[in-house]
């Protein structure tokens, strides 16, 4: 464990240019940010295009399910194996606690109980608040002249506040989960930002410039397809695309800050805990957001799939090109 710590410092050291990496992470700024609101805008103006239009639908429905593969090869692929070798790193896993238990895999399953528990708080809430103006007994009370024009309006009325009940809640079920889906992965994108701001190393930085570029095309328009479809105001959706865009940013920034004031860069120990940690936590979200609110909801409980057989061959394969251009990624970044 020694010699290779040793190994890696020596590594490092040849490659160590603390102006060089300066210059990088600010153009890297200007990239990121490009990056990221072309990618979270794509799928929501997508979308806008196809309002209104007969296949609306369909047209979000197979963008969310691209979004649904982006997101859990995110998670898998990026997020988790990163905590995992950062709290596998030689300055951690020397150590106690952190060699004597797995905790990337133990912070995962917590972060997937607290997407759990959120869900079901959430859910039980819009269920309880979410059905508007109606009575002790379930039913709307009509006034009218005659029984059975008042029985007829009652009846009606029940059809429409269920029909109505149910749309509300599917879209506040989708609200829900894009605003979730974003808190893992601005803790995502937080990290990603103040690891690479803490580092000096160029050889490093450089090619992950590239490939944090694409990496937050794609992982934007995951989010991107979400939101979309959830139905927000204009302001909610330039809201939740503007924090997106700058969080990556802005961790970039912070982590230029920390290393200016503490000395700490991305091979310090205290940092490469707090990395696997907060990684570990954001990747438990994602998955469960990945499996049970998108692609479960979708391919099980979506009416609208199940009436059309080749629209859920497209959807499936619009969720396996997702996946796979999220995986690639993980070549570079």
């Amino acid at each position: 464990m020694a010699a290779a710590c040793l190994v890696d410092a020596t590594r490092s050291a040849t490659c160590r240019d603390t102006q060089e990496a300066t210059h990088l992470k600010l153009i890297s700024i200007l990239i990121i940010l490009f990056t990221s609101i072309t990618g979270i805008s794509f799928p929501v103006l997508l979308a806008r295009y196809f309002q209104g239009k007969p296949v609306y639908d369909k047209a979000t429905l197979i963008i969310k399910c691209f979004a649904a593969g982006v997101i859990l090869s995110t998670s898998l692929v990026h997020v988790l194996p990163d905590a995992y070798g950062a709290l596998s790193d030689c300055h951690v896993a020397s150590k106690h606690p952190w060699k004597d238990f797995p905790f990337a895999g133990l912070v995962t399953l917590i972060g997937v109980l607290l997407a759990l528990l959120v869900d079901l708080t959430a859910s039980a809430h819009v269920e309880q608040h979410g059905h508007g103006h109606v009575s002790g007994d379930g039913e709307y009370t009509v006034v009218g002249t005659r029984e059975e024009t008042v029985g007829k309006k009652v009846s009606d009325t029940s059809v429409k506040v269920e029909i109505m009940g149910e749309v509300d809640l599917v879209k506040a079920k989708q609200r829900l989960v894009s605003q979730v889906l974003e808190i893992g992965i601005v803790f995502h994108s937080v990290i990603i930002g103040v690891t690479m701001g803490m580092s000096q190393n160029k050889c490093t930085i450089r090619p992950l410039v590239a490939a944090l570029a694409f990496h937050q095309i794609f992982e934007g328009m995951g989010l991107g397809g979400c939101i979309a479809q959830a139905g927000f105001s204009f302001g909610t959706v330039a809201y939740m695309c503007f924090m997106f865009a700058v969080t990556t940013p802005m961790g970039i920034v912070l982590g230029m800050i920390i290393f200016s004031i503490t000395g700490y860069d991305d091979s310090n120990p205290n940092a490469l805990i707090m990395e696997g940690l907060l990684g570990s936590l954001s990747s438990g979200i994602l998955v469960y957001m990945g499996l049970v609110d998108l692609i479960a909801v979708d391919f099980f409980h979506n009416k609208l799939m199940s009436s059309a057989p080749w629209l859920k061959k497209a959807s499936f394969i619009a969720l396996a090109l997702g996946s796979t251009a999220m995986s690639i990624l993980a070549l570079w970044a």
